[in-house]
């Protein structure tokens, strides 16, 4: 959409985007729920039960994919009603979310086998699988938009076919890991245990609400964005995309921290559960400072590279110092969060995250009338840092029920 000259473009998947974070991250639990159960298991060298994890979840989400899909009226309806869009962003991102909505099964089997694949540490697995998934998106939404010149529905439908893809592709990927870990291709007898699925929802009941709170900075923020007009809702979106390439960076030190942590934690291996937080927070450090530094020489290089439009590079560029220093800030959450997914320590998380979440607020509504979109960036800043030392504040007990 950064090829086209009009903000609109940028502005309507913008915000058709942030529609379907808003769904899609409160069912996170399918792939965060599923690594923590999933390591454990292996952890105790129970690979029947790895596979009864991932049936479990793999139910769940083609149950709530299907759900998603038959009550998209209501729901673009209640979505749409808390964006102040100009007409015509509203018209595209309709568009966009009308294509886009039938992705959604095949995006949450996705997030369940990326889980699986996880717990199981195939980390170049999920490596390949990630690639296929955002190059075939990639080539996709080129062909369609610049070829066949699709517009925002070209974008959608991109999308869709790379999210039924990667599912097909990550189903293969667990039945070969699977298969190297030990399974023989027999079946769990019993796949609805009453305690494994209580557990299941525990975890994922949990993780939907941490996963709300999360999520608010970022969809508030593209709410905010949106009523302060289409050049800042474009700068917001092409602001928020380098973000997650940053996410993207931080989030594999998470991950890595999830299986490892939640071997450890099932083979009640307290030391090592140690080892692993000290070394993954190392070299998540470093790529945080190394990002922030690209983010510092190269940053309006890399706007310029996301669109042709002169205002909305001027105003990202404005902004570009809370995307400097963002990664330093935001290293420590994620990494605490992936010890705490794999070590299925769901609740403590969840009330640091509300927690976190009201101090955001605050900051929010005392600094917006003050600094407009700045207090934006200032709020998900002072958010990052609260996680952080709450999630600090209680890791030595994890480490303490690790040798019980």
């Amino acid at each position: 959409m950064g090829r086209f000259p009009e903000p609109k473009f940028i502005a309507a998947v913008t915000m058709g985007a942030a529609l379907f974070s808003a769904v899609y991250w409160l069912f996170g639990f399918l792939r965060m729920g599923t690594t923590g159960l999933t390591a454990q298991a292996y952890g105790r060298a129970d690979i029947n039960e790895v596979l009864a994890v991932g049936l479990r979840a793999g139910a769940v989400a083609l149950f709530i994919g299907a759900a998603i899909v038959l009550l998209q009226i209501p729901l673009k309806w209640l979505l749409f009603q808390l964006f102040d869009a100009s007409t015509e962003v509203a018209e595209l991102a309709r568009v966009y979310y009308e294509i886009r909505i039938y992705g959604a099964p095949g995006l949450l089997v996705y997030l369940v086998t990326l889980g699986m694949l996880f717990g199981l540490q195939r980390m170049r697995d999920t490596l390949w699988l990630s690639i296929g998934f955002n190059l075939s998106n990639i080539m996709l939404n080129a062909l369609l938009v610049l070829v066949f010149n699709y517009g925002v529905a070209g974008v959608a439908m991109g999308t869709i076919i790379s999210e039924w893809f990667a599912a097909a592709a990550g189903i293969g990927f667990v039945s070969r890991a699977l298969r190297a870990s030990g399974w023989q291709g027999n079946w769990p007898v019993h796949i609805w245990i009453g305690d494994a699925v209580r557990a299941l929802f525990h975890i994922g009941s949990n993780l939907v609400v941490r996963t709300f709170f999360v999520q608010l900075p970022f969809f508030i923020g593209t709410i905010m964005a949106t009523g302060l007009g289409d050049v800042t809702l474009a700068a917001h979106g092409v602001l928020m995309q380098l973000f997650f390439v940053m996410t993207y960076a931080l989030d594999g030190f998470a991950h890595s921290a999830e299986t490892l942590a939640g071997y450890a934690y099932g083979g009640r291996a307290p030391d090592h559960l140690r080892r692993t937080t000290q070394f993954c927070a190392i070299w998540a450090v470093v790529i945080a400072a190394i990002t922030g530094l690209m983010f510092w020489l190269l940053g309006e290089t890399f706007i310029a590279l996301l669109t042709t439009s002169a205002p909305v590079r001027e105003t990202a560029a404005a902004y570009l110092p809370w995307l400097i220093i963002s990664p330093l800030l935001c290293v420590w959450a994620f990494l605490f969060d992936g010890i705490f997914i794999g070590t299925t320590h769901i609740v403590e998380m969840r009330n640091a995250m509300i927690l976190s979440a009201l101090v955001w607020a605050i900051s929010l509504v005392g600094f917006f009338h003050l600094w407009s979109y700045h207090a934006v960036w200032l709020g998900m800043s002072i958010f990052m840092i609260t996680r952080s030392i709450l999630l600090a504040l209680y890791y030595p007990r994890i480490e303490r029920a690790a040798a019980l």
